[in-house]
């Protein structure tokens, strides 16, 4: 498969078909991850595979009832939680040196994105899973002080492939030099 067509071909998934993914794929999309590029080539991020059903029960208990995401979290075979570890990412000798703070979403959301592009083009669906009780679900994972919870990633076989959402169109988010001055495509 092409990058371009992994990147507009992958879609937010919330409905799976009841089929394992096999350890070995979960292995090959974590390894994908790794490679997303991070500050200073730190790779702050983790990852817990969630298979247990009672752990994923646990998990769904931090997911607001409104949120359609539970369902993904509730019928996925493999949940991926995604773990920043804190005070790497946006340092040098151990100092923050941008306003920006810690850069560890940023960096974990390259490798998330890395992931999920690998999971589509085995065939997997994902969602990006980000509204949820942090705390709580931090302590169902056993995440220590030094992480931060990022994001929980469902991965499974596609049920179908949903419609893609609209997008803007290039002309309209891109900018010569400085904002405002639009760029004709």
């Amino acid at each position: 498969m092409e990058v371009e067509e992994a990147i507009r071909g992958r879609r937010s998934v919330r409905k799976y078909v009841e089929k394992d993914v096999p350890q070995e794929d979960v292995v090959k999309m974590i390894d994908a991850a790794r490679w997303a590029p991070s500050w200073s080539n730190f790779q702050c991020w983790e990852f817990v595979v969630v298979r247990d059903r009672k752990v994923r029960e646990e998990l769904l208990e931090c997911i607001p009832k409104f949120n359609p995401g539970r369902k993904a979290v509730e019928t996925a075979p493999v949940v991926i939680a995604v773990l920043g570890k804190k005070g790497l990412s946006g340092t040098v000798g151990g100092s923050y040196v941008t306003e920006k703070g810690d850069w560890l979403m940023f960096d974990t959301a390259l490798a998330v994105q890395n992931l999920c592009l690998q999971a589509y083009s085995m065939g997997y669906g994902t969602l990006i899973v980000g509204l949820f009780d942090f705390e709580r679900a931090s302590k169902v994972l056993g995440v220590p002080d030094d992480y931060e919870l990022v994001v929980l990633v469902t991965v499974g076989s596609l049920h179908k492939i949903p419609n893609p959402p609209e997008r803007k169109e290039v002309q309209e988010i891109m900018h010569l030099d400085t904002f405002g001055n639009r760029l004709k495509v």
